[in-house]
């Protein structure tokens, strides 16, 4: 049977506030392998007499395609002028057959208010449909149909999750203050969510992503407030005196880790999602920030400054013992992989330097640098699928939002959004 997806106004991040063979990019640098060979037909118009069916179809094509490019798993087949792409008979799955294993077909109606898309993924060695979708909603859910039927693709073929359905929160300063924006992970479909007109900043997801946290001086205080992506709503979350600073959530999504000033040094706090209330996690740690959650969610990685200048430390979360990883001249804002191999943060080996974008093992024994002579580079975020890495630089003037390789490959700027930009935070 069919799986149908309906996507709505209020479809998420858009509401209403402003395999075979695999390819696998590791810390080990790009590994040269065979991709899996892909037949992609052209999309079709549901109605064949239909120019606007046929432009829709088009738009659909060029946004799967560039996903399905962009994540590297399969080389794709294509043949844009043979009768083939005009129907899934025997004689044209015969003839893809003679170049890829599996084959995608879609066809797209426009009526209007409303569209329609199915997709669907043949396997061609035994002619059967391996996958079969069905999506309709509102114009604005174009792009993010298209993305989620390229995810559909990745996971069917591959086993791996896809990280085209993601966005990127960050802070950007273009409308004269700080306020936090949203962004699909290849650079489609901005938008901006807050307007406090102050100091927005540090933008986390929620686990289902949708829910963004965040600290504003809206109200004077650095507070932390919610943005309720499917309600369209914004509110305060916690206004406790001093910083209120969003950290990771655990893997249940009961607690958030967070850092709390309170009229003290900020130091880290364990917070009930529910009750709100908290639990201070260290004590006698001079001022300690940035606190991100292990993604098993029994140990936390957090800055702090005990031994002088600024490191990463990991806190055990059951025996609460302690341990310092890096020994640079400066660490910030580190993220977790997702794999639970690696932690990414930004840092300094010399006071002399710039900030870079480093990484380091779980024992501190390895720690890699992956920006080189390119301005200052901060904030780094890992994608979904632990492959890539948002982050900020400011090697081209101003302060951009990038993204590169997790090896530390093939940067490059995710939006020409004028102004500068912040603490962008990768969502699930």
């Amino acid at each position: 049977m069919k799986n149908i997806i309906t996507l709505s106004l209020l479809l998420l991040g858009t509401g209403t506030l402003r395999a075979e063979t695999e390819v696998y990019i590791g810390v080990e640098g790009q590994k040269e392998v065979a991709k899996t060979a892909l037949a992609l037909a052209s999309f079709l118009p549901a109605r064949p007499d239909s120019p606007e069916d046929l432009e829709l179809a088009e738009t659909f094509r060029d946004i799967v395609r560039s996903d399905l490019m962009y994540c590297r798993y399969f080389e794709l087949k294509e043949d844009p002028l043979n009768p083939a792409n005009l129907s899934s008979s025997p004689e044209a799955l015969a003839f893809w057959k003679t170049l890829a294993g599996s084959l995608i077909t879609a066809k797209a109606s426009d009526l209007g208010k409303v569209w329609t898309f199915s997709g669907r993924i043949y396997d061609l060695e035994t002619g059967h449909v391996l996958l079969d979708k069905y999506y309709q909603g509102e114009p604005r859910a174009i792009r993010r149909a298209a993305h989620l039927f390229a995810d559909d693709i990745v996971l069917r073929l591959t086993g791996r999750r896809g990280i085209a359905h993601s966005k990127i929160a960050f802070s950007n300063n273009s409308t004269g203050s700080k306020e936090i924006y949203a962004i699909d992970y290849d650079g489609g479909n901005l938008i901006q969510l807050t307007h406090d007109k102050s100091i927005a900043l540090l933008p986390r997801w929620s686990q289902d992503a949708s829910r963004v946290y965040y600290t504003t001086y809206r109200y004077g205080n650095p507070d932390m407030f919610e943005i309720d992506l499917k309600a369209g709503k914004i509110r305060p979350f916690t206004t406790f005196q001093g910083l209120n600073i969003p950290g990771g959530l655990s893997p249940d999504a009961m607690t958030m880790v967070m850092t709390l000033s309170r009229g003290d040094d900020p130091n880290i706090y364990a917070l009930n999602m529910v009750t709100k209330s908290l639990k201070k996690l260290l004590t006698n740690f001079a001022v300690s920030s940035s606190p991100t959650y292990s993604p098993d969610g029994r140990q936390i990685a957090f800055i702090s400054n005990r031994s002088g200048n600024p490191q990463v430390h990991v806190l055990d979360t059951n025996s609460g013992k302690i341990r310092r990883l890096t020994r640079l001249n400066w660490c910030d804002s580190p993220s977790w992989s997702p794999s639970g191999e690696w932690i990414v943060f930004s840092g300094r080996e010399t006071a002399k330097e710039k900030l870079n974008i480093f990484l380091t093992d779980l024992t501190g024994g390895q720690v890699r640098r992956l920006t080189y002579k390119a301005g200052n580079n901060e904030d780094p975020s890992w994608s979904p699928d632990g492959r890539f890495i948002s982050f900020t630089s400011t090697r081209r003037g101003r302060r951009e939002l990038f993204i590169m390789d997790s090896d530390g490959s093939a940067p490059h700027p995710l939006t020409e959004l004028a102004g500068n930009s912040y603490t962008p935070n990768w969502g699930p």
